[in-house]
């Protein structure tokens, strides 16, 4: 496999860095004109939320929240004794009207994978780098704001995205894993608009296997709400998708939660833009664990041939060649 790997040293040397030169809203970075100015003045530094010295935020659940109205994302069709989504088997529900028929089939096809027993190749599993929205699904995630740029750490394999403030997209844009990233403040809300990201044959939007094209267009905007709205928020969020013990917050901590509500558009696989929500707290952890996704992926389920497709295992001979 043609995979990217980063050093655990990576992700200490950015968050020492931000440590001491970017992580408070006293940096002083410029900020667009809020949203629904008409004189086109600046905003002021005081205005920029900071979502940084908070640490590691985490939200202990899986997959996606639905918003609160309109069209959401695909859902598990697989339940628990309970009735919440029971996330070891993955079957997406391929009636969601987002989805433009072809991309229904695909998404049902991956689900009868997974009622077999099997698993379809994703990217958590292939250890591959994870596109957005798909990357939504860690656990933890840290943001480091500096002047010129916006830095995310996600839990998994230590990947990070980077997201240019204040500039546009290229005229041209080259796909890549995590596609190309730009910000702004609006008032109390971070908006990044990303475009270019690059389809490979295990890329897909969620872990229901929801395909995607190159035209995908996502937009996140994060803002801070208070603890009350976090812990309902969360509470809500854990009816679908159940608490991962591994991942918890940090229950004395009362103040701010971190909400990210992003749309998703691409005319190649939806019938319409839909909304997903993801709501963080200060997490318990207050470092970083060393996480490697490990390359030799048969590892994990030695003894038998585990993923559906038969280009994500390791090549095996028919016959001893001795």
């Amino acid at each position: 496999m043609n995979l990217q790997r980063r050093d655990f040293l990576l992700v200490a040397l950015l968050v020492g860095a931000a440590a001491t030169s970017a992580l408070t809203p006293a940096l002083g970075q410029t900020a667009v004109p809020a949203a629904g100015r008409a004189d086109g003045g600046t905003q002021s530094t005081a205005a920029i939320p900071d979502f940084s010295s908070m640490g590691i935020w985490a939200h202990p659940s899986l997959g996606f929240d639905s918003p609160p109205s309109g069209p959401g994302p695909v859902i598990n069709k697989s339940r628990t004794p309970t009735g919440a989504s029971n996330f070891n088997i993955p079957v997406g529900d391929y009636t969601n009207p987002i989805l433009k028929p072809q991309a229904a089939e695909i998404v049902r096809k991956r689900g009868e994978i997974s009622l077999s027993g099997l698993a379809f190749p994703d990217p958590d599993n292939q250890c591959l780098l994870e596109p957005v929205p798909y990357i939504f699904w860690n656990f933890e995630i840290q943001m480091l704001q500096q002047p010129d740029k916006i830095t995310i750490l996600y839990n998994h394999d230590h990947e990070f995205r980077q997201v240019r403030m204040n500039q546009p997209h290229p005229a041209k844009v080259t796909p890549s894993a995590h596609g190309d990233s730009v910000g702004r403040y609006e008032g109390d809300t971070l908006v990044i608009d990303t475009v270019g990201i690059k389809v490979g044959p295990y890329t897909m939007a969620d872990r229901f296997g929801t395909p995607y094209t190159e035209a995908l267009h996502v937009v996140e905007r994060y803002r801070l709400i208070d603890y009350d709205a976090a812990v309902a928020a969360q509470a809500r969020a854990q009816k679908e998708w159940p608490a991962v013990p591994a991942y918890p917050v940090d229950p004395d901590y009362k103040g701010n939660g971190l909400q990210l509500e992003f749309t998703v558009e691409d005319d190649g696989v939806f019938t319409m833009p839909w909304k997903g929500m993801i709501t963080y707290r200060r997490a318990l952890r207050k470092v970083w664990d060393e996480r490697i996704c490990a390359e030799n992926i048969q590892q994990y389920y030695a003894g038998h041939q585990y993923y559906s497709d038969k280009n994500a295992r390791i090549p095996t001979a028919d016959t001893p060649d001795f």
